[in-house]
This record gives structure tokens, C-alpha cells and sequence, in this order.
């Protein structure tokens, strides 16, 4: 999967939920494909991946067919894909894959497994107390786990900075073994393609 097929699908899927045949919410991605493509070079096909309600790009890179995942994002569920398969998941609920995540990193320290989990969050979500706790006890118990804070400056309609009176996002600039940050300007609305009701 390359650059341009990973803007392709997401162009596509634009069009097709502007056209009114996707009926749910999507959350769509742009101009971070160069970070995720190098990224993804870390992930293992055995590896765990859990993100939030933008996914698209993860999944294509973790393997998932672009057919297979167009038709989930048809049917509506999009904000909720997940393939058990490919090892893939995610979820609707701000916050709601991170003690998953953390809870699948302690099972495979247990079971000495080679394999790890790669979570995925968004800018505010890594403000929520929840993201505090998951990360500092996965730092502080060593477990197989590393997540990755994705800053679009959306944060649904909200600025992350303003709301908590920040002048710098908590992990901004803070990669490490456990937490990698990058910033990326987001050429959609947060929810759907700019043409429709956005939700």
C-alpha cells in the first residue's frame, strides 16, 4: 500500500459519502500518509493495532483488502472497524480502546509473547485521564506496548490547547520507547467530507 493509494481511498470514500450512499459518520484522513507509511514499517503482521474513529488508513496498512473495508464503511460502520484477522480494532468511544490495548500488552507480557500492541489516539484523547493512567502504568510495568498520539488540532469542534489552557499538548515532541506524537493538518472536517450534514 502506498501514498497514493491510501489518498485514492480515502478521495473515493469522500465522494461516495457525499454522494449520500454511505448514511453513518466517517472521520477521514489527509496528509499524514509519508508518517503512517513509515511508521507501519514497525508493525509485524502478528502485531496488535487499536485506533479511534479514524482508521482507514491502519487498516490498509495492517493488510485489510480495500474492497473488504469499503464495504464496512458502506454499511456503516466505519467509526467502528475492526478485523479480528488482520489483528485490528477500533472504537467509537474516546478513550475506549486504551485500557483494551493496555489489557492485551499485559497478556502477551505474561505469555512471553514476541508480539505487540500499537494504539493509536487522537490529540484530546491523550488529554483524558484514562490516556494518563493507561500510558504510565504501561511505562511503568514495561509492557509490550506503544502508543501513538495523532494531533489534527480538531479534537471534534474543539481546540485540545484551549480547553485545557495549554500552551504545549502533554506528550507534544515526547517520543520515546512507549509514546510517539506527530502533527499533521487534517484537510477534512473532523466528521464527514465537508459537503453533507457533518455529525
Amino acid at each position: 500500500m502506498n501514498k497514493k493509494d491510501l489518498i485514492d481511498f480515502e478521495n473515493d470514500i469522500a465522494k461516495t459519502f457525499n454522494a449520500g450512499k454511505i448514511r453513518s459518520p466517517i472521520h477521514l484522513y489527509s496528509n499524514n500518509e509519508d508518517f503512517l507509511i513509515k511508521f507501519f514499517r514497525r508493525v509485524k503482521k502478528n502485531d496488535w493495532i487499536f485506533c479511534s474513529w479514524r482508521s482507514h488508513y491502519q487498516c490498509l496498512l495492517k493488510g485489510v483488502p480495500p474492497k473488504t473495508l469499503k464495504k464496512e464503511i458502506i454499511d456503516g460502520k466505519s467509526i467502528s472497524l475492526c478485523f479480528p484477522k488482520y489483528k485490528i480494532y477500533s472504537s467509537a468511544i474516546v478513550g475506549g480502546i486504551l485500557p483494551i490495548s493496555l489489557g492485551l500488552a499485559l497478556s502477551l507480557k505474561r505469555k512471553k509473547s514476541k508480539n505487540k500492541v500499537f494504539c493509536f489516539i487522537g490529540d484530546m484523547t491523550s488529554e483524558t485521564g484514562i490516556a494518563h493512567e493507561t500510558i504510565k502504568y504501561s511505562i511503568n510495568k514495561k509492557l509490550p506496548i506503544h502508543f501513538i498520539i495523532e494531533d489534527n488540532t480538531k479534537s471534534v469542534c474543539t481546540d485540545t490547547r484551549k480547553t485545557w489552557s495549554l500552551k504545549k499538548l502533554t506528550y507534544e515532541n515526547y517520543n520515546s520507547k512507549y509514546v510517539t506524537y506527530y502533527k499533521y493538518k487534517l484537510k477534512y472536517p473532523h466528521a464527514g467530507a465537508g459537503k453533507r450534514v457533518q455529525f
